[in-house]
């Protein structure tokens, strides 16, 4: 279910692009780009959508609030934050990193902190999955309880959601996007240049 006020202050901080040609973290071509760098920056709307995020689960027993460090640091320090809060006890907050191999990682002692505890995942975007099944394999790989995950806008309902991926799944908002391998992209073969200011399109 879309919840209109995190639709209108991902607008309102120029977040979500349309109707150019864009290339996503996975390589897939899209004609919208959706940027928490355009959020991030606007701390009051950051702590408000972080705040709505928390409070999808606010029932939900959790330990430890785990984020990719590209995409979801803040938003997990954040989100760990208003839970605990919300629940009335601490609830740490630590981060997953990329090795130079392109593998997940939990490194810093953030290991131990999910060794035998309840883990909630927080990310900013779901595009293709690829992101959200590297961070579960990491905290199960590490010892820790994976018993949700949030993000804030889901692209593609019908492929992640809590039936697909196993685990309780929200998301704050839903933007259906189609996206397209190089090959067969209806921009690229219609010559629409790809954007390299956003996204990853190189220039």
């Amino acid at each position: 279910m879309n919840n209109q006020e995190v639709i209108d202050i991902l607008e309102k901080t120029g977040a979500i692009f349309r109707n150019s040609h864009f290339v996503g973290t996975s390589g897939r071509h899209m004609s919208v780009y959706i940027t928490k760098d355009k959020l991030l920056p606007h701390t009051s709307e950051t702590f408000r959508v972080t705040q709505l995020l928390a409070e999808n689960y606010k029932d939900l027993d959790v330990d430890v609030v785990a984020a990719p460090v590209i995409g979801g640091v803040i938003l997990g320090n954040l989100v760990a934050y208003h839970l605990s809060n919300l629940q009335k006890k601490e609830i740490l907050s630590v981060y997953a990193e990329k090795t130079l191999e392109g593998q997940m990682v939990l490194k810093r002692g953030y290991d131990a902190l999910v060794k035998g505890k309840k883990v909630l995942i927080i990310d900013d975007t779901v595009a293709t999955g690829f992101s959200v099944n590297k961070m579960i394999d990491v905290v199960r790989q590490f010892g820790g309880k994976v018993v949700g995950m949030g993000v804030l806008i889901n692209r593609v309902p019908k492929e992640i959601n809590s039936e697909t991926i196993g685990i309780p799944f929200s998301s704050l908002c839903e933007i259906p996007t189609e996206t397209f391998d190089e090959k067969n992209c209806p921009l690229c073969k219609a010559g629409v240049l790809i954007n390299t200011t956003l996204g990853h399109g190189k220039k």
